[in-house]
């Protein structure tokens, strides 16, 4: 079947460094997310193992959050297509920070609904990244 664009059918720009980019970059973020939730839990197990890893993932989330929102800011620009991956990403970037200060004792309450936020932001901006559609630029 073929499609033709008055049929609705937008065909996608090819993949530049930015998207290629924003891909990766994603695809790492919402990796890190996946592991940081599985050393928090061990974390419940008092195991000082999962802290360290915990600790250091909690570094590594911001690095590729901060990346991420980068390069969904870079693919904005060469593109000229939505601002929302931008917006998206760096709503998960700062969250990262609110969620690690909530990360001892008393504040874990705040602490575990923003890690699923910060999940499901990734995945989202994964997914876009990954299969979204995306009009080729106009001259």
């Amino acid at each position: 079947m073929t499609h033709t664009a008055s049929a609705g059918y937008v065909p996608s720009v090819k993949p530049g460094l930015p998207l290629v980019a924003l891909r990766y970059l994603a695809l790492l973020s919402t990796l890190n997310v996946i592991c940081q939730g599985a050393s928090a839990g061990r974390l419940l197990m008092k195991s000082q193992e999962g802290l360290v890893l915990h600790e250091a993932g909690a570094v590594v989330i911001h690095v590729l959050t901060g990346l991420t929102m980068i390069a969904a800011a870079w693919l904005w620009r060469s593109s000229r297509g939505t601002p929302w991956p931008t917006v998206l990403a760096a709503v998960v970037f700062v969250t990262t920070f609110i969620q690690a200060l909530t990360g001892h004792g008393r504040t874990l309450y705040i602490h575990v609904p923003l890690a699923m936020l910060i999940l499901v932001g990734s995945a989202w901006l994964l997914a876009w990244a990954w299969f979204g559609t995306r009009r080729p630029v106009s001259s």
